[in-house]
């Protein structure tokens, strides 16, 4: 009988995201305005519990849907099976950390129009100490995009494909196109609640959010369109080092 996934993938993706997602608290709490009420080891205890469930299914789901539409990670799949992927590593680490760069140093740019019509996001990112950055960005690299580019980006990709396939049988490049521009923009509406802590949900803060966060989507669901979701994975893990961790020590400096 054919195995549905890769149960060895299926467990190094969960608990990779798992730890993610507890690595992403200090920062979560640095940025908004939550006070922990209960002791810090129930916090860690929650995140870990939600984080199986969620994760458990969008692994699953996310390697399943994957292989149907001939997307997944061929490094680490490569790997499990024994077979020698360094020359695919070596070509595909410099194109996924200049794009994550380029789409790190564009969110920036971008940034400062918005910000200065929204005084609450001024040095925002002084707010959490760079340390806690750092543990964030592998929520960005890992979690996000098992959740985003893994599981619903090849689910969509996958619906669209059994609507209408190309014509050798694989999924349509508008199919393509259009699931990755979407989870885009729903990675940009994702962030609402966290942007609601910090500011009113004005059309400018909304628009922000989607702009900003939708830029990195679309780069990071390309990379993993066209290179596997390892790639997307380094670029969005690189985006926020250069977001979460470069910027604010920078802005420390001056």
């Amino acid at each position: 009988m054919k195995k549905l996934i890769n149960w060895k993938l299926f467990f190094i993706l969960l608990a990779l995201s798992v730890m993610a997602s507890v690595l992403v608290i200090p920062y979560q709490l640095a940025i908004t305005s939550i006070q922990i009420k209960v002791s810090p080891l129930l916090v860690v205890l929650s995140a870990i519990l939600n984080s199986l469930i969620i994760f458990a299914v969008a692994v699953f789901f996310g390697l399943f849907f994957s292989k149907k539409i001939g997307m997944g990670m061929p490094i680490l799949e490569g790997i499990l099976q024994k077979v020698n992927k360094t020359k695919e590593f070596k070509l595909m680490l410099p194109l996924s950390i200049g794009l994550g760069v380029f789409a790190g140093i564009l969110i920036i740019a971008l940034s400062i129009p918005f910000n200065r019509l929204i005084p609450e996001f001024q040095n925002m990112e002084v707010l959490a100490p760079v340390w806690k950055g750092f543990l964030a960005s592998f929520y960005g690299g890992i979690a996000e995009e098992v959740l985003l580019r893994l599981f619903i980006v090849s689910l969509l990709v996958w619906i669209t494909f059994k609507i209408k396939k190309s014509k050798d049988g694989n999924p349509t490049i508008f199919g393509i196109w259009l699931s990755i521009i979407l989870v885009a923009i729903l990675f940009g509406i994702g962030h609402l609640p966290a942007t609601a802590q910090i500011a009113k949900l004005t059309v400018i803060v909304i628009t922000r959010a989607v702009v900003l966060n939708g830029i990195g989507g679309v780069i990071f669901g390309w990379l993993y369109w066209k290179k596997g979701l390892e790639s997307a994975i380094i670029a969005h893990f690189s985006a926020d080092i250069v977001l979460h961790v470069i910027t604010p020590f920078i802005i420390s400096l001056i």
